[in-house]
């Protein structure tokens, strides 16, 4: 058996742990990268990357069919569903080479593909060599949940890993599970001409705050996407002349499709690493991780998805920043959520960082104070027809804790907000920000003056200043 030692050994090469990588190597680490699967990992394999290429494809047939208010004639899109998976194809492909092995082999790292197993507080086996490490960093990601509901495992189904090479439009898909994924699955399809029905044991959008999914979801449903909430599926078999697939519901009802997605949760990669042989205790949510990102283990770290938290790839490649500040230079950073943002892609996009309304009311009471904007008000989104979306901005003692978003470009706009809380800024200071006219992010400073706008104008101790002032000026 072959036998390295190393500065960095990185296990996993998705997004978190190619910027490891890639950062540690190019400032003179020695890195070892083991990858068992496919270089870039579920993002670009599997997840956001080949999602938002759907998307994109919905989106363009919607598109020739929304012209009508503003007096364009519709016209009846012709989609080729081949076609529109080729196209998620070259986008997966345009991207690779950024993420291949020959370019992480050029920036000096050893990439062995093979996954690795721990045989020692230190060391890891590979592919038939013995990798000894100074520090170790764990990326390696998570995996679709496919719950025990009886039949289940007796029918075709869909998850993320298949979907995506579908050859055939589904006549019908059902969708379980009504988070991100399902959600943003379900209106890609719908846009590209199948019935779809998504159903989800508790509320859509759960995790957001529901005045905002309730207007994403009357999107989805008034272009025909049946979504039921708050219903369980109790079992799964095959329809009728076993053709397609039936969900038997928990209040007696039965959905029939011809394609099942099954999209309810994700699942951290853990059990071939062997984790008990190097002291890293773990749960079903990923490894146990401190505010350092280090494991039990202190000479192990975990990042992105399994280091459970939120699974998003930016926040893995801000775990990524953190643990390679540790581990080259010895300095301490502490891993934080407040300043996390996550987006669903549907249209209209659904964002948030920080407290929800909700959450800042539970935390901070009396000292919240709420403003809202209707997008209606911003003159971008009416002349483009996008007037359908609200921001809410959270703020207590002069400083943002939370932003909501839903509308159009939400994950763009909800930038300005992550900035913020990350840094602590007041709304004194995001007051100067100009934004140009006309543009959505007039939204966000709308929300900046509507802060502002009852201290000023509502305020009799201004009006008595101005008066005086007015009195003495030349």
């Amino acid at each position: 058996m072959d036998a390295i030692k190393t500065d960095l050994l990185v296990i996993g090469a998705g997004s978190g742990g190619l910027s490891v990588a890639a950062g540690a190597a190019q400032m003179g680490a020695r890195v070892v990268l083991l990858e068992g699967h496919e270089m870039g990992g579920d993002c670009l394999n599997y997840g956001c990357v080949p999602s938002k290429a759907l998307l994109a494809a919905g989106h363009a047939a919607h598109a020739m069919g929304a012209g009508r208010p503003m007096g364009v004639a519709p016209a009846d899109p012709q989609v080729d569903y081949a076609q529109a998976q080729a196209h998620v194809a070259r986008v997966i492909a345009a991207i690779a080479p950024h993420d291949s092995q020959e370019r992480f082999e050029g920036l000096g790292v050893q990439v062995i593909r093979a996954y690795g197993r721990f045989t020692g507080p230190r060391s890891v086996e590979a592919g038939g060599t013995h990798i000894t490490a100074r520090r170790i960093v764990v990326a390696t990601g998570a995996r679709a949940v496919v719950p025990p509901i009886p039949g289940l495992a007796d029918v075709p189904y869909l998850t993320n890993e298949t979907l995506f090479k579908l050859p055939q439009k589904p006549q019908h898909l059902l969708i379980m599970g009504a988070g991100p994924i399902g959600l943003e699955m379900a209106q890609a399809h719908r846009r590209l001409g199948c019935a779809v029905s998504v159903v989800d044991a508790g509320p859509a959008f759960g995790r957001d705050d529901p005045e905002l999914a309730a207007i994403a979801l009357a999107q989805l449903r008034a272009e025909g996407i049946e979504i039921i909430e708050n219903c369980a599926v109790s079992a799964v078999e095959r329809g009728a002349d076993d053709a397609g697939v039936c969900l038997q519901l928990a209040d007696g009802r039965r959905l029939q499709g011809s394609h099942l997605l099954v999209a309810v949760g994700r699942r951290p990669n853990i059990e071939k690493l062997n984790l008990p042989a190097a002291g890293v205790r773990s749960t079903a949510a990923g490894i146990e991780v401190d505010a350092r990102l280090r494991s039990s283990n202190r000479r192990v770290y975990a990042i992105g998805d399994v280091a459970g938290g939120m699974q998003f790839t930016h926040v893995a490649g801000y775990h990524a920043g953190l643990v390679i500040r540790e581990i080259l230079f010895g300095l301490p950073a502490r891993h934080s959520t407040a300043h996390l943002p996550r987006v669903t892609y549907t249209a209209p996009e659904l964002a948030q960082v920080g407290l929800t309304e909700a959450e800042a009311r539970a935390t901070h009471g009396d000292a919240l104070q709420v403003v809202r904007v209707d997008m209606a008000q911003n003159d971008r989104a009416l002349a483009t027809g996008q007037g359908a979306g609200l921001l809410k901005l959270m703020v207590v003692r002069g400083r943002p804790v939370g932003a909501s978003i839903v509308g159009a470009q939400a994950g763009e706009l909800i930038g300005l907000w992550s900035l913020a809380i990350a840094q602590r800024m007041k709304m004194a200071a995001l007051a100067s920000m100009v934004a140009p006219y006309p543009t959505l992010w007039e939204m966000n400073k709308r929300a900046v003056g509507g802060y502002f706008s009852p201290r000023l104008f509502d305020n009799p101790r201004v009006k008595q200043v101005v008066r005086l002032v007015q009195r003495w000026l030349p």
